[in-house]
């Protein structure tokens, strides 16, 4: 049994209780979508699963992978437990190793010459394209404040 592509999320709490998907192969099979949550009771292997419906029309998911042996089911959680500790102390490892001064820092300077003057392109010589298009939009947009409609607390839902 060997865990393939385990994935993370980039910052911590992104996928809520779900800490990593990975994919598992065995003898020659590859079965994908396994997902290492963090439950009440410590991290655990959640199956592969499609979502349906049960008989009352409500929303449930059914495990499309299911492993039949208790040794079985827990060496999987033990294999991905471990491989998952192990790309978080990884991770951790290289962010405490990264060498800051190492790091050029950025030209934060502007040089006028390459930067116009705000308001530069607004002169005598160089007018707006259309005036009359520019005030039909301002009176467009007074004129829609006509059509709004003032709520109250007894419009809202809760």
């Amino acid at each position: 049994m060997n865990i393939e592509n385990m994935r993370t999320p980039q910052n911590s709490g992104d996928w809520g209780k779900v800490k990593a998907f990975f994919d598992v192969s065995v003898e020659g099979f590859s079965i994908k979508g396994f997902k290492l949550v963090d439950g009440i009771n410590g991290l655990f292997v959640s199956m592969p699963s499609r979502q349906g419906t049960d008989e009352q029309g409500n929303v449930k998911y059914y495990d499309n992978v299911w492993i039949e042996s208790k040794d079985l089911r827990q060496q999987l959680n033990n294999v991905a437990i471990e491989k998952y500790k192990a790309s978080e102390e990884e991770a951790t490892e290289s962010s405490e190793t990264m060498d800051y001064d190492s790091v050029p820092a950025a030209d934060n300077t502007m040089s006028s010459e390459t930067t116009p003057e705000t308001g530069a392109n607004l002169t005598q010589d160089n007018p707006p394209n259309n005036p009359s298009e520019d005030t039909a939009n301002t009176d467009a947009q007074n004129n829609n404040t006509e059509n709004v409609k003032q709520f109250s607390d007894d419009d809202l839902p809760f």
